[in-house]
């Protein structure tokens, strides 16, 4: 029996199987890689490599054995047939016979088209039969704190959110609950809705950043439209932008607020404040 996590060399997978190695032997862990070079510093430590391609269904054939917790970590090229591309994973799980599929999807409240392959995903799942697990998480802090440079650049937070809130928690944070989650019992035919414990509104962000680098950032809110033309302009493929915009949109409706408290309960301690994820980007 392995827990087997997908996407394992990415942002995400590398915190899920770094906590796992905190948890369960290495040997237990496979880690599902787009080629070795990319896993090999995890061979090293004693995690077993399997290589397979979200793009390529034929490479999960076999890949799963009976008894096996998977973690199916959502594919992340928004405009590609990403439920296709998951449902490969859940047919070879169903061959297979394993014994749980989580898989990240987004929260249930959220109405953007960036969830929609989420609950396609959903979908499939649930009909497969397979004992689930469904992690809906929230948003990360790290989409905000990674792209810090054109709002030092500029000095202004410029989001299409208004006033709304959003629950954000690190990477960190969501890879506990999943490692919970894959290590513990009782977690069958769940839904979770995950996000950090304190929402945040823009404006607070900026207010924080001013507060943390000792001049001013102010929050610039635009409309859906200008941010759309905002990130066109700074070379984001036309859906892409539109997307990311739209979650923006779901954000002052507050959509993304989450109260249910599942992710520090899963996690089994507070979710990291986004004044902390701050500080850590600011010094790298």
């Amino acid at each position: 029996m392995s827990i087997v996590v997908t996407g394992a060399t990415g942002n995400l997978g590398r915190h899920v199987v770094e906590q796992l190695l905190e948890k369960v032997p290495a040997e237990q862990i496979t880690a599902v890689v787009r080629s070795e070079a990319k896993g090999a510093d995890l061979a090293a430590r004693g995690v077993k490599l399997a290589v397979a391609d979200y793009s390529a269904p034929e490479s999960f054939d076999g890949l799963f054995a009976a008894g096996d917790k998977v973690l199916l970590i959502s594919g992340s090229e928004i405009g590609n047939d990403r439920v296709g591309q998951h449902t490969a994973v859940i047919d070879a799980a169903k061959a297979a016979g394993v014994a749980l599929l989580a898989y990240t999807s987004a929260p249930g409240s959220l109405s953007a088209a960036l969830a929609d392959d989420h609950r396609g995903t959903e979908a499939v799942l649930l009909e497969s039969g397979l004992p689930y697990t469904l992690l809906r998480n929230g948003w990360y802090h790290e989409n905000y704190t990674e792209q810090l440079a054109p709002v030092l650049e500029h000095g202004a937070v410029v989001a299409a959110a208004g006033e709304g809130r959003v629950s954000s928690a690190s990477r960190a944070d969501y890879a506990a609950a999943a490692v919970a989650v894959l290590t513990g019992e009782g977690h069958e035919n769940k839904t979770y809705e995950l996000g950090g414990d304190e929402a945040w509104s823009f404006a607070e962000y900026a207010a924080e950043l001013s507060k943390q680098l000792g001049r001013e950032i102010a929050y610039s809110p635009v409309s859906v439209e200008v941010f759309t033309g905002i990130l066109t302009g700074a070379g984001l493929p036309e859906p892409l932008a539109a997307t990311i915009a739209g979650v923006d949109a779901s954000i002052e409706k507050g959509e993304l607020v989450v109260s249910t408290g599942d992710l520090s309960r899963l996690a089994g301690r507070p979710t990291t404040p986004i004044a902390e994820s701050i500080a850590v980007a600011l010094k790298a």
